[in-house]
């Protein structure tokens, strides 16, 4: 039932984005002043995603003790959830936590304790192993906003976070060996051809998939001058 209601609850904020987009340019003529408010809109909501998803990883994460091992693999969990955040984590031996904070990319910062003992029971026994949600995020480039990609990205990154990270994943990705060797074989260096040779473990890597459904508005990204 809570998995049922938190499908839901996503739905239903995504039906409310897409409502905003289809109706702030009827409501005014001012087309930045409705930009603002969308993207508030999606700062808002993605904030919200984040910090339950803080939360729960904190009240799911299973630390048996305080020592050294314990401690490192908590820190590459926060590391795979929550990507290119910087991670602050201080045991507490009198209080038996492990405190931790988030400082992610866009400046937001999460914190909290996560108790050591056994792993919860009872009803969040049978809930798996916390793992970040992907939602839908297509993007355009400026000069072709009819022409999306739909990928998706971690519902713990946000759609700046995530325009970053495909940004340099790109631009490593001419630079490799392969890269370069498709330039010389005739490949165009363009985003296009970026999108569909690129390893879909390289977009993994960086946080990032291919081809979701239920899409969110449009992220368009910025353009790059020709090299």
């Amino acid at each position: 039932m809570k998995k049922n209601a938190t499908n839901t609850k996503r739905t239903t904020e995504a039906q409310v984005l897409a409502l905003l987009e289809k109706v702030l340019p009827k409501a005014t003529a001012d087309t930045r002043l409705a930009a603002r408010i969308l993207e508030a809109a999606q700062r808002e909501l993605s904030l919200k995603q984040r910090t339950a998803a803080f939360d729960k990883f904190c009240h799911r994460c299973e630390l048996p003790d305080l020592e050294p091992a314990s401690i490192a693999q908590v820190r590459e969990q926060l590391a795979a959830t929550f990507h290119g955040s910087d991670i602050t984590i201080k045991p507490n031996k009198k209080e038996k936590v492990l405190a931790v904070e988030v400082a992610l990319p866009d400046g937001t910062q999460f914190s909290g304790d996560i108790p050591v003992g056994a792993a919860p029971t009872g009803a969040d026994a049978d809930e798996p192993e916390f793992k970040p949600k992907y939602v839908p995020w297509p993007v355009c480039l400026p000069g072709d906003k009819e022409l999306v990609w739909s990928l998706a990205r971690p519902e713990t990154m946000s759609p700046d976070e995530a325009a970053i990270a495909l940004t340099k994943l790109e631009d490593d990705f001419w630079a490799s060996k392969s890269g370069q060797k498709m330039i010389r074989d005739g490949v165009d260096r363009c985003f296009p051809e970026f999108v569909a040779r690129v390893p879909g473990g390289l977009l993994k890597e960086v946080g990032l998939k291919r081809h979701y459904k239920l899409p969110e508005p449009i992220k368009m990204l910025r353009s790059k001058a020709a090299k």
